[in-house]
């Protein structure tokens, strides 16, 4: 069996048919208004209540991963993005991550596997400045606050604005 399968086999007990309405409803974004979750019951037929508890049910199985923002960054004015790529310690990975992924200009810290000889790096950050000096500026913050963790780094610029989705349901 695949893996997409093997997901959907075990998902499939904890979708009813309400979760995936709910899904459609809302894969698209949340409506931009006072009280979006009761917006979304209205369309649905269900409480607004009901919609919290079941997106909440699903981001505890791991059905959803989260729910936030994902801001145009460059509409707001940041037209360098950068991901920083860091080779540091993997035992001491989730400290680091958690450290870097708190830094203000950070959107998004993860870990990922190595490709050893050509890819040594372990731990990513996206980064975004108004211009490249900015970023690196940023990403020298970042190599301070490692120090010696830091086993070398750099940064992947971003070339073309990628289309952000999150699940969707057909």
């Amino acid at each position: 069996m695949n893996r997409r399968a093997d997901i959907k086999q075990l998902q499939a007990p904890l979708l009813d048919a309400s979760d995936r309405q709910l899904i459609k409803a809302t894969q698209a974004g949340l409506p931009r208004v006072a009280r979006p979750y009761h917006a979304i019951g209205e369309q649905l037929g269900i409480g607004g209540e009901e919609v919290m508890q079941r997106l909440q049910r699903m981001l505890d199985c791991g059905i959803v991963r989260r729910i936030g923002a994902v801001p145009n960054h460059y509409a707001l004015g940041y037209q360098a993005n950068g991901m920083s790529v860091w080779n540091v310690p993997d035992e001491h990975i989730a400290e680091l991550g958690r450290k870097i992924g708190a830094l203000a200009f950070v959107s998004h810290a993860y870990h990922r596997p190595r490709h050893l000889p050509e890819w040594p790096y372990n731990l990513f950050a996206m980064v975004h400045g108004k211009d490249r000096a900015e970023v690196d500026a940023k990403v020298r913050q970042i190599a301070a606050l490692l120090g010696e963790s830091d086993h070398g780094h750099t940064v992947l610029f971003s070339t073309r604005i990628l289309k952000k989705t999150g699940l969707r349901l057909s």
